[in-house]
């Protein structure tokens, strides 16, 4: 039987993950703004795909850690 507590996250692994979104989210500002910067198309091109890349994984990190509170 499960009951509401097996849902919920530990603080230590609450605080991992939020500390993660964390860094996710500042990835993803640095890339972008980086990507505005660039002359270069391909650097450009990197740089944008990196910034979404850290994007989803802020996505689905929230997405994730919304299930279990």
């Amino acid at each position: 039987m499960m009951n509401t507590t097996d849902k919920q996250l530990e603080s230590n692994n609450l605080k991992v993950i939020k500390d993660q979104l964390g860094y996710e989210s500042l990835l993803n500002k640095k890339f972008n703004e980086y990507a505005n910067q660039c002359t270069d198309q391909n650097l450009k091109n990197i740089c944008n795909e990196a910034s979404q890349t850290h994007k989803q994984n802020f996505n689905t990190l929230k997405a994730y850690l919304d299930s279990h509170q």
